[in-house]
């Protein structure tokens, strides 16, 4: 079911524990294997999984602009990223992280639920690259102090590396690295020393590199090659190509299925 993308591991788990799943009929138990024929349900709900045993994984790289928020709906009536990507026959896209609607550049996206709780789990330290445009000047006592460790309202955090990249005037240009996800975290880090960021761009998450000829609202399907290189900085195995090859590079614009 996670790799299908119904839920995370860990909210499948939970289903399991409160009684939610049931197959043929009996409460599923954690460790339970599903065969063919079997007969499941969610919330008293059939879902046909047999289907996503059978799909490919596919991984998009998704520029996102400001003004675009990662969810699937937004009462506010806002534009959301799913909107901006091709439909999916079976299952549903899974954003491998999240950028919050100030934030442009890198978001991943696959059908794949276990790859994506791979890649975003603590556990897994994967890297976050950010420019960040900073307003004004910063002392090397403050790049000092947010590399060793600031206190935040939940818990300490600090960047793992700080680049200088250049700028002019009042604008200064900086790289900077986190290995965790926390909401906000890498503008919270430069206001916790009353820095100002002026605009945030996420260029890399893991292994993957926002391609610099991306723009903004186009995405980049990952090929074979390159899934079999994710797969394995994720410690999963790799699967068969699948039998459609992606081989070249596919940028595609919305509304363009």
């Amino acid at each position: 079911m996670a790799r299908g993308g119904v839920g995370s591991r860990r909210e499948i788990e939970r289903w399991i524990d409160e009684g939610r799943l049931k197959i043929n009929g009996n409460p599923a138990g954690l460790g339970d294997r599903l065969k063919e024929g079997d007969h499941l349900l969610i919330n008293d709900r059939v879902v046909h999984w047999e289907k996503f045993v059978e799909q490919p994984t596919r991984v998009l790289l998704y520029h996102k602009p400001v003004g675009e928020v990662v969810t699937r709906r937004d009462p506010e009536g806002r534009p959301v990223v799913f909107t901006q990507l091709p439909k999916l026959a079976v299952s549903r896209w899974i954003a491998v992280g999240r950028l919050d609607i100030n934030t442009s550049g890198l978001l991943l996206v696959t059908n794949n639920g276990e790859l994506a709780n791979r890649l975003m789990h603590p556990s897994t330290q994967v890297e976050r690259e950010y420019a960040v445009r900073i307003l004004g000047e910063v002392s090397e006592a403050t790049l000092a102090k947010l590399k060793q460790g600031v206190e935040l309202e939940d818990g300490k955090a600090k960047f793992d590396d700080i680049r200088f990249f250049g700028g002019e005037g009042a604008n200064k240009w900086y790289n900077v690295i986190v290995a965790e996800g926390r909401n906000r975290l890498v503008r919270r880090l430069w206001e916790s020393q009353e820095v100002i960021v002026s605009r945030l761009m996420r260029v890399r998450y893991g292994p993957v590199v926002l391609p610099e000829r991306l723009k903004a609202r186009t995405f980049y399907e990952l090929t074979d090659k390159e899934l079999e290189l994710l797969f394995e900085f994720a410690g999963m195995a790799a699967e068969k190509p699948a039998h459609i090859s992606k081989t070249e590079v596919k940028t595609h614009k919305p509304g363009k299925r």
